[in-house]
């Protein structure tokens, strides 16, 4: 994707179901878990560069001995920080008493980071705030081993304020309305009241204290607290947590929208954010890594079993289309398939734009996570050819000449790699401001491949603000003297916030939505823009279950090719000599291609929950409003 944006950020839990002699005789190392850790961590890299954290926790730890232990690091490169940290303990522990290594129980006691519950997280920053407070896991201590609870997450709540109403009316006082703290304090406050019913039960029997603490242990209900805890949850998750006994959960949305994978066997348990993440840690087939069900927990209890629970009545399922796009790496089988889809869904489009001239036609793509789609597109490029092919054959029949079989043979369209990205701009610059002087650099080209009556076309993930093809790739590209250029996005337009992981919330970035207020402009009905605001200002008034999004209706007046229209003449810098042209994917294109990920309220407007179309509506009142707060 050119444009940058920040998204979902990444989880991986580890569960050992065997004591630590076990994974010290079999594969030679006290670090087996903490490797699994890391290396689902660093495999899922894509989803988090702004801070990383773990927390590992210890079974059966006598007390006044610690059993929680976390690190957590919004260094350069976080994620390498973190391992450092989790590795330093361990190498440690060798260096001063090497021959204690392979005795499983002395390392549990006295080596930090070796438990048999970790759990990793992978942070990017949806809200701005940078530092290693705002990492995850956050913890919510007590003296209480049942009390005590970790937490990390994909997530995003829509419903933050209704949230932190619910937990001052249970007589909290919560700190901030950050959706972390909300999952957190909720959580926590019916894991509470489940610890407080089952000590007064116990004590009513007569057991004394520590014996009531065995039973907690024994007898917590943990779905039923996180039945009690995300009832009125409102967003897209996947919450990762552990309870310092034992317990360990994640949680999935009711309409899926967040993805979460798991795998397990008799010696381990695995949770991650994306499947071929677990395939590689374990070596172990597609097949044998099951997919967390929306609406459902994962829990392994502090004894081992594995359960798969519902805990939310499960809505319309609607993973994130997005991950397919481009936020999940492209090794999954499924995910590499459906980007060659995305593109090869383009062909015709994109060929009737050209007017099938080939021989002067040159195909490319930015950035990198566009190729997958774009050697789809490439394909289907190669079997028009190949019908023309087939076409002259049949035409010239028995009068075809060995030159013109060699010259039919010999044609391939022109496919080259013309753009490279200097520096991964993202990683450095946090500021729009700073951004925006900067991104015109990032990206440098490859001359002397295009020629004068070339047409050149360039495949891109997705368009969302157009700010780096204004600012910076259009204007590289018109160097290189071609007569046009075709801008093709594998995703569909971007009309709406999203408010389920992906940061965007400000509609008055989005490249299609300036296009349609544009267009309105220009053809005198601006005043639909105030209806529109008088909708949404109405729609704030009722009860958030009965919110409707009103924003469809800038966009109703328009065909998706005028808009596309509008979007090329907004994003052509002046000056520039080539034609400019854009093709977006459509919604239905983007379902064939993606059958199973039907998630796309960013694209059409129709939101999984009533939240998503208030944060679309508060969007919208932002924008009339000329305020610049986010939406949610």
């Amino acid at each position: 994707m050119s444009d940058w944006i920040g998204h979902e950020c990444g989880i991986a839990a580890v569960r050992l179901l065997k004591p630590l002699d076990y994974y010290i005789e079999k594969y030679g190392t006290a670090m087996y878990a903490v490797n699994k850790l890391t290396l689902l961590m660093e495999k899922q890299h894509n989803r988090g560069q702004d801070g990383a954290g773990a927390c590992a926790i210890k079974l059966d730890m006598p007390a006044g001995e610690p059993y929680i232990f976390r690190t957590r690091s919004a260094d350069k490169n976080p994620i390498m920080a973190v391992r450092n940290r989790l590795v330093k303990a361990f190498a440690d522990a060798r260096e001063q008493n090497p021959e204690k290594m392979n005795d499983g129980e002395w390392v549990k006691n006295n080596v930090l980071f070796a438990g048999e519950l970790l759990l990793g997280h992978l942070r990017y920053g949806t809200h701005g705030a940078q530092g290693e407070s705002f990492c995850h896991p956050f913890l919510r201590q007590n003296n209480w081993m049942t009390r005590n609870l970790v937490v990390a997450g994909n997530f995003n709540l829509t419903n933050n304020n209704e949230l932190f109403d619910m937990l001052v009316e249970l007589g909290q006082h919560p700190r901030n309305k950050a959706d972390t703290v909300m999952v957190l304090e909720k959580i926590g406050h019916f894991l509470d009241e489940a610890n407080d019913f089952l000590f007064r039960k116990y004590r009513k029997e007569g057991l004394t204290r520590i014996e009531i603490t065995e039973k907690i242990i024994q007898e917590l209900d943990l779905v039923r607290v996180l039945k009690k805890a995300t009832r009125s949850f409102d967003g897209g998750y996947v919450m990762c947590g552990m309870i310092g006994h034992g317990d360990l959960f994640a949680l999935r949305d009711p309409s899926g929208i967040r993805p979460g994978f798991y795998y397990h066997d008799d010696e381990i348990v695995l949770i991650a954010s994306e499947r071929p993440q677990i395939q590689t840690a374990l070596d172990v087939p597609i097949e044998t890594v099951k997919e967390i069900e929306p609406g459902h927990a994962l829990v392994v209890k502090r004894t081992g079993e594995v359960l798969m629970e519902k805990v939310n009545e499960p809505l319309k399922k609607t993973p994130c289309s997005f991950e397919r796009i481009y936020f999940s790496r492209g090794t999954d089988k499924d995910i590499y398939q459906e980007r060659k889809n995305l593109g090869r869904s383009l062909v015709r489009r994109v060929l009737d734009s050209v007017d099938y001239d080939l021989e002067n036609t040159v195909f490319s793509y930015i950035p990198n996570t566009a190729e997958t789609a774009f050697w789809g597109l490439v394909e289907g490029v190669k079997d028009m050819v190949g019908e023309r092919m087939k076409y002259h054959l049949l035409k010239d029949g028995g009068r075809i000449t060995a030159e013109r079989i060699d010259e039919l043979l010999s044609f391939q369209p022109r496919v080259e790699k013309l753009m490279t990205k200097d520096a991964k701009l993202r990683t450095f610059i946090t500021a729009d401001a700073d951004r925006n002087d900067l991104v015109a650099q990032v990206y440098d080209t490859t001359y002397g491949i295009v020629k004068k009556n070339d047409t050149l076309v360039v495949l891109d993930d997705s368009i969302v603000r157009g700010t780096t093809l204004r600012t910076s790739i259009l204007r590289i590209l018109d160097r290189l003297g071609m007569k046009k250029v075709v801008i093709v996005s594998s995703a569909p337009q971007i009309r709406y916030p999203d408010c389920y992981g992906i940061d965007m919330s400000k509609m008055k970035d989005f490249i299609a939505f300036e296009a349609a207020v544009d267009l309105l402009r220009t053809t005198g009905r601006e005043h639909v823009l105030q209806e529109i605001y008088e909708a949404c200002l109405k729609d704030e008034a009722k009860p958030i279950a009965e919110a409707q999004n009103q924003v469809k209706r800038l966009f109703e007046p328009f065909t998706q090719e005028e808009i596309s229209e509008r979007i090329a003449l907004i994003l052509t810098p002046e000056g520039m000599k080539a034609e400019v042209q854009i093709i977006y994917q459509t919604i239905e294109g983007l379902h064939e291609a993606c059958p199973e990920h039907k998630g796309d309220w960013y694209f059409s407007g129709d939101y999984p929950t009533p939240g998503g179309h208030r944060v679309a509506n508060r969007s919208f009142i932002n924008f009339m409003e000329k305020s610049d707060a986010r939406a949610y």
